[in-house]
């Protein structure tokens, strides 16, 4: 059937062919990991009917109904949010689509779906990625609710007569937590020109993995005794505004009543679907883990009621004092920093390959290291940071994966202080070998990366060190969903271990770290159901737990090599052990200590 198909369409068969997509429709609400399909019911989204002719507001303040507004032509409402890192991504392609719109006879419209405009974020956004549309807004929040629009990234294509013909994404390179290199499937284009053309689109409906929109409510929310300043804000305090702040690494600020206003349907979303705060190992006694940042029941609890009801402010004598955060080093002022030789470019779309760096030390002699902090200058694109120690005459980075590391950054985990007495051993004279991996976000830009280090004072009584359970004879089949391979050693000695991370690339699905004592059962150490390539997290125990000589340390990893997984490649490879993001790893890394007196 395909190879009777017209080059055009062979692309759409392929999509509506590839396994568990045929008869599969996606929902506004994904789980932490999405399926693949993007394609919904057209006919059930209003596409083919007439769109009600409602007003808009303009940048003047004046209310125009929509037929005004499209002068006679087809129309192009494309939705953004400034404060939405999916519009950001999507900046570029819609300076693209303006240049196809005018090609084409099709007028463009920006809606601006932000629940509290701000003009002068708008017009940084607008200037940012040189769009030249008209932005309107709805103001009195009946177009949008209309439309049954959901997120922040949506287009709606009309013909000149008001009927839609294509509702969805732009495209399909960007979703909540994967990018892939290029678009696979160009869904607006694709409508754009079949409309051009007086034909009906190949795809008339897809999802528009976005920020959610905050629409009015089909009936009065429930009141509620929550209130912000006395409940809420300290929830978001403890648990989202140490990234969420201005300069943090958030893609977003939550630090006032508006901010939370503005992203509280994402808000809602991403806590329903367990996506944040990010802590993603199975659920545990708070004993067990010292850095454990999920929400405890009750708090999740009372910050979904308040979301889902009226949000009253409440009193703001009642409000939490404001959190201070360090300008620049969390840690303190550091002993020593070392620099990264030169800046990175990293570019405004797609992927990118790791980027390397060598930084020297110049230490005459060992140094310990209690406490490290790593400061990327432009920290909205980078993924990850794995820092690696090279011996003195090194002329290029070398890392090997699973020899461990030095070091890691990865975003809400950029310093580590060790516990008392223990420290990590910076040999004299050594370089330090940066792997990064950059994540363009819409905007071209630099980075240089710097690395704080804090010396112990007196020697340590132990050291800090890595080591990995890792197979390096991966061979995931193409299209398998829930591949597993493990990994695992009998140690020789006993040991102490304070904390693991798991490494898999982007079709890593699951992961779990057991122990099995000599003539003992199985015990789970970690297990972490739903991996996530973006959240390479470190989790470190409150105490060392110490594992008996003889015991046997082992890892599973799942993979999901199959075409439900949105980030993969290529669900047709048989996938093996590569460096690179479209390659596979699975590494079980592991944190202990040794007497400082051993020999490296």
């Amino acid at each position: 059937m395909e190879a009777a198909m017209s080059p055009r369409l062979r692309p759409l068969w392929k999509l509506l062919a590839a396994p568990g997509l045929a008869l599969s429709f996606a929902h506004a609400s994904e789980p932490l990991l999405p399926t693949q399909s993007l394609l919904l019911p057209p006919h059930e989204l209003g596409v083919g009917r007439r769109v009600e002719d409602l007003s808009l507001e303009t940048s003047a303040g004046i209310q125009v109904p929509l037929h005004t507004l499209a002068q006679g032509k087809a129309l192009l409402i494309a939705l953004f949010q400034p404060t939405c890192p999916l519009s950001h991504k999507l900046g570029p392609e819609l300076a693209r689509m303006e240049k196809q719109c005018a090609a084409q006879g099709i007028l463009p419209l920006l809606l601006n779906v932000s629940p509290h405009p701000n003009p002068e974020s708008e017009r940084t956004f607008l200037q940012k990625y040189g769009l030249q549309s008209a932005v309107v807004r709805d103001a009195r929040q009946a177009f949008l609710p209309a439309l049954r629009a959901s997120t922040s990234t949506e287009t709606f294509l009309l013909d000149r007569t008001l009927t839609l013909v294509y509702r969805g994404a732009i495209h399909d390179q960007y979703g909540l937590d994967h990018t892939k290199p290029e678009p696979e499937h160009h869904f607006l284009r694709e409508a754009l020109r079949a409309l051009s053309e007086g034909k009906r689109p190949a795809i008339e409906a897809t999802s528009a993995p976005g920020c959610a929109l905050s629409l009015p409510h089909a009936t009065p929310p429930p009141p509620s005794q929550l209130t912000y300043h006395k409940d809420i804000q300290r929830i978001l305090q403890n648990h989202c505004v140490p990234c969420h702040r201005e300069q943090g690494l958030g893609p977003f600020s939550l630090e006032s009543l508006p901010d939370v206003l503005e992203h509280a349907a994402m808000i809602r979303k991403q806590v329903e679907r367990g996506a944040m705060p990010p802590w993603f190992a199975a659920k545990a006694p708070r004993h067990v883990w010292a850095n454990d940042t999920s929400l405890g029941e009750q708090d999740k609890a009372d910050l979904l009621a308040w979301l889902a009801s009226d949000r009253p402010q409440g009193d703001p004598a009642h409000a939490p004092l404001p959190p201070r955060f360090a300008k620049e080093w969390t840690l303190g002022e550091p002993d020593a920093v070392l620099e990264m030789p030169a800046p990175v470019h990293v570019k405004a779309e797609g992927t990118m390959p790791y980027q390397y760096a060598l930084l020297e030390t110049h230490f005459p002699e060992d140094r310990w290291v209690q406490a490290y902090e790593i400061l990327p200058s432009a920290p909205a694109v980078v993924h990850h940071v794995i820092v690696s120690v090279q011996e003195p005459g090194a002329k290029t980075p070398r890392l090997n994966a699973v020899e461990g590391f030095w070091a890691a950054y990865v975003p809400g985990n950029s310093a580590r202080r060790f516990p008392e007495g223990c420290a990590k051993r910076l040999p004299a004279a050594s370089k330090l070998a940066l792997q990064i991996h950059y994540t363009p976000n819409g905007t071209a830009m630099q980075d240089r990366i710097r690395i704080a280090l804090h010396f112990s004072k007196s020697p340590p009584r132990q050291e800090v060190k890595v080591t990995s359970l890792a197979n390096l004879r991966l061979q995931i089949p193409p299209g398998a969903p829930d591949h597993v391979e493990t990994a695992q050693r009998v140690l020789p000695r006993s040991l102490e271990i304070t904390g693991y991370m798991a490494h898999m690339h982007v079709r890593g699905k699951a992961f779990k770290y057991e122990v099995i004592p000599p003539g003992g059962k199985p015990e789970t150490l970690l297990e972490i159901p739903r991996y996530h390539f973006l959240w390479q997290l470190q989790y470190s125990y409150l105490q060392p737990r110490l594992i008996p000589a003889g015991s046997t340390l082992k890892a599973t990893a799942t993979f999901d090599n199959s075409s439900a997984n949105p980030a993969n490649p290529n669900p047709a490879q048989t996938v093996r052990w590569g460096e690179q993001t479209h390659d596979e790893m699975m590494i079980g890394y592991i944190e202990h200590l040794v007497p400082a007196t051993l020999t490296p």
